[in-house]
């Protein structure tokens, strides 16, 4: 098993190096990819410097914002292109703990291979620490609201703190794969599910950001809901095309 943990920066220097040194702790034989996105506050520069001192560690300049998804497929051909089993998707603002990642490694390297393992705020033993009831209510309704409108195996679709089998990345068409942003979690597990891949959970503890400002918004929320509303109605009207294109062959067999 050789795993690459991809962290995606955007103004993130007050929390990059700890997390770097917490990974590095958590699991000493991965390698790191930090892909920054030409950030302003000289994460970038920062990034070069942890990379000099540690060979373990690799950094993927791009041009500007080009958004959560983007920066990921990037990570993920950059991966591929190695000779990588499994990349980490880890948030650097401290929300996703390091230490948690041997846990989901050793069920990544399980007997029934699975191809995406997500570290599931909403399964048993999972829990979220510092969030206002309200916010965790909201966050809940959402997820529910996608799995069951999309079909998706899983409790908590929006997660980011996950593993991927590299032969399940190969497999994937990942120009197909359009979010830029936070929908991409939707989106990538949904392209997992619909290619019959293996989807298990692994409860984790989320935490409230250490370090930096939320990228978070209420316009991110609706608009995660809008685009699994538009795909999952047109879902339903090819099912019920479909249903009625059998039903209108039947009748006219008689």
């Amino acid at each position: 098993m050789k795993v690459l943990i991809t962290i995606p920066t955007y103004n993130e220097r007050e929390s990059i190096e700890p997390i770097v040194k917490r990974a590095r702790a958590a699991v000493p034989e991965a390698d790191i990819l930090i892909v920054d996105d030409n950030s302003p506050d000289g994460t970038g520069e920062i990034a070069d410097q942890l990379a000099a001192a540690d060979e373990h560690v690799k950094v993927l300049h791009r041009a500007g914002k080009e958004g959560l998804g983007r920066a990921y497929i990037d990570a993920f051909r950059w991966a591929m292109g190695q000779d990588f089993t499994h990349v980490v998707e880890m948030d650097a603002d401290g929300s996703h703990r390091p230490e948690q990642l041997p846990l989901l490694l050793e069920r990544a390297a399980m007997s029934d291979y699975p191809d995406l393992v997500i570290g599931s705020r909403y399964v048993r033993g999972g829990e979220l620490e510092g969030w206002p009831k309200s916010r965790e209510v909201l966050s809940r309704a959402g997820n529910l609201y996608i799995k069951l409108w999309l079909g998706l195996p899983a409790a908590d679709v929006t997660a980011g703190f996950r593993v991927y089998a590299v032969s399940m990345l190969e497999r994937l068409d990942l120009d197909s794969v359009e979010a830029k942003g936070y929908f991409f979690q939707t989106d990538m597990t949904d392209h997992v599910h619909r290619m019959h891949g293996h989807i298990v959970e692994m409860p984790i503890s989320f935490a409230q950001r250490e370090a930096g400002e939320s990228k978070l918004s209420k316009s991110v929320f609706t608009e995660s809901l809008a685009r699994t509303t538009k795909i999952g109605v047109q879902r339903r009207g090819n099912q019920l095309l479909g249903l009625g294109e059998k039903v209108l062959g039947r009748i006219k067999g008689h």
